[in-house]
């Protein structure tokens, strides 16, 4: 999908690494994102390549446990995690051990997921707040061990891993103990955003404070997360930080190939030019196919507003791109949209 290509003048600066016995190649990972990384956007990231991890939607996990009691489909955010290839991961959140723990046995058991993933990080107020989940729990570490024992026990032989921040605010940052606790209670892997809970997205993420943790972790790998936008900001993450692989959010929503272009040039090859506005085009057209198979043409529509936002971003014209395209109601006006702003004789 992409076409010209710059030089990368690095050596291969970071190397594979395991989550359990399963070997993370290359060393980046795909955060899981609720309402972005549904099947069709791990699809698209999956078809440029540079991941070696990628990771469904967060899922709640009291809610999943309710729909298996009822018998009913499972939840729009394990759409395609039956039949996708491997290795994938699957995110929940909640802060029963019980619960999580048995969820996490079926996501290993019946979904054959690679590795189950705790999120102990989300900073958003419906599951600090008022679910008491998410980075809430990093005020309790003693309950954040007590959820990874179960969880460990109930998913084995499948890894799990947890997501943490750096704390609940600045002032109460206690991202090296609770590193020990997860490291202690048999988590396999330690992916840690370099924002406090309070910070929620703003300012900048502290890789400094990251890369304090690697010290306290005696045998599980350490994955960064937080601003991660271009192929040269990885490549500092490995060199300046020494974490053992990244994890790309945000940026990744609006340009899917920064997996490959990242992957790349921690290997010391070519990079990848970002697409063109026709290459754009095409994308959004392919995209849209992929969420009208699971949800129709009707309601994809309405789907692709959030969608096609993230890939305007940087692009001149983006603020009206968005505005239009926040309104679309039909496929006729979806095609309408991304034609007027992502012509394909450009």
């Amino acid at each position: 999908m992409m076409s010209t290509i710059s030089t990368c003048n690095t050596t291969a600066i970071a190397e594979p690494f395991f989550i359990g016995s399963l070997k993370v190649d290359p060393p980046i990972l795909q955060a899981p994102m609720a309402g972005f990384t549904n099947y069709a956007f791990r699809q698209i990231v999956r078809e440029y390549g540079g991941v070696g991890l990628l990771a469904t939607e967060m899922v709640n996990a009291r809610g999943f446990a309710w729909l298996a009691e009822q018998e009913a489909e499972h939840p729009d955010r394990l759409w395609g995690v039956g039949d996708e290839p491997r290795p994938l991961a699957v995110q929940i959140w909640d802060n029963d051990p019980a619960t999580l723990a048995k969820v996490g046995a079926r996501l290993a058991r019946e979904y054959r997921v690679s590795v189950v993933d705790i999120n102990f990080g989300c900073p958003v107020r419906q599951v600090t707040e008022k679910a008491q989940s998410g980075s809430y729990l990093l005020r309790q570490p003693d309950r954040i061990g007590e959820i990874i024992e179960q969880v460990v026990a109930a998913c084995s032989p499948t890894p799990v891993t947890a997501k943490i921040r750096l704390g609940c605010t600045q002032d109460k940052i206690n991202a090296i103990d609770v590193a020990q606790v997860v490291e202690g209670a048999g988590a396999a892997a330690l992916t840690v955003h370099g924002r406090t809970a309070s910070q929620m997205f703003r300012g900048s993420a502290d890789w400094d404070q990251i890369a304090a943790i690697k010290p306290h972790l005696r045998k599980i790998p350490l994955i960064g997360n937080g601003d991660l936008d271009s192929a040269e900001k990885v490549v500092e993450a490995f060199r300046r930080y020494g974490v053992d692989g990244v994890m790309i959010a945000r940026a990744g929503l609006s340009k899917p190939w920064l997996f490959a272009q990242a992957a790349a040039a921690i290997g010391g090859r070519p990079v990848l030019a970002d697409p063109t506005l026709e290459e754009e085009r095409c994308l959004l057209i392919h995209h849209f196919d992929l969420v009208c198979q699971r949800f129709g043409e009707k309601k994809a529509a309405v789907l692709m507003r959030k969608y096609a936002c993230c890939y305007a971003q940087g692009r001149r014209g983006a603020r009206a791109f968005r505005k239009h395209v926040a309104t679309i109601q039909t496929p006729a006006e979806f095609y309408d949209v991304v034609e007027r702003y992502f012509p394909g004789d450009v």
